[in-house]
């Protein structure tokens, strides 16, 4: 026997129906928040368009009808806002495999390149890490310089000197307390010039032969229900810009200085 449908069934049942198709599907002009740590020269507050990395994230999703917002935190809070879904996504952050239990990876946004900075007056030579071995080597604490060296600090192969601010180890190195400090190359040379004068950077030089190419990522939260569409709409225009040249483009403006303020 076909038992009668509860009068406020279908309308029940169509509702909900219209709630999951609204709640993933592309709506233009929506708002979006992009939950971002300071990390000049890549991203700040004080560059122009939030830096290089900043502008990027904001111009391929405001390609796809959105309205963007870089909100700047410490990397932490960023971080935890976005997995709860207050922020709608955050980056840019290396890969790590227990990040993906709450986060989709977007396509890599960035390169980093990690060198060893030295003096000029230090003609530094390395082709591998035994090339190392008795060297005092500067670095920040809690920072991995890749599964190699990591592996070589944990087994005594080297030693590494931590403390908390890039201008601590800056500052070590022009005093030749240190021969090397590994940093990312753009990263490096700007808080040089942020925080020393002409003169004294310019006796800093590094390695062309990298320590580390590290991909960087976007990361939007399995706890909401729109990254997914997010996810497909921002691979798929990062993979135009970089198609059309206009990835580059970015990049030619910040060698040029274009973000400076």
């Amino acid at each position: 026997m076909k038992l009668p449908m509860p009068p406020n069934f279908a309308t029940a049942l169509l509702s909900l129906c219209l709630i999951l198709f609204t709640s993933v599907r592309p709506v233009h002009g929506e708002s979006i928040t992009i939950a971002v740590g300071d990390w000049p020269p890549y991203l700040s507050a004080d560059l122009k368009h939030g830096g290089i990395v900043g502008h990027l994230l904001t111009d391929v999703f405001e390609a796809e009808g959105y309205q963007v917002e870089m909100v700047f935190l410490p990397w932490a809070r960023a971080y935890d806002e976005a997995k709860l879904a207050k922020n709608s996504m955050t980056g840019v952050w290396m890969y790590k495999p227990e990040r993906e239990e709450d986060f989709y990876y977007s396509e890599p946004v960035l390169n980093e390149q990690f060198v060893f900075f030295h003096l000029k007056s230090n003609k530094f030579e390395w082709q591998n890490l035994n090339d190392l071995k008795g060297l005092s080597i500067g670095g920040g604490i809690e920072y991995s310089y890749g599964a190699d060296f990591d592996a070589a600090l944990a087994d005594g192969t080297l030693t590494i000197q931590r403390v908390p601010t890039k201008h601590q180890n800056w500052s070590k190195l022009l005093k030749g307390r240190l021969d090397i400090y590994p940093e990312e190359i753009n990263v490096g040379y700007s808080s040089l010039k942020q925080h020393f004068t002409t003169d004294k950077a310019a006796l800093i030089t590094h390695h062309p032969k990298p320590l580390l190419n590290n991909l960087s990522y976007l990361l939007l939260p399995k706890s909401s229900a729109r990254s997914r569409l997010y996810l497909d709409q921002f691979n798929s225009r990062l993979k135009q810009f970089k198609e059309s040249g206009r990835y580059n483009e970015y990049f030619n403006q910040f060698q040029n200085g274009f973000y400076e303020k």
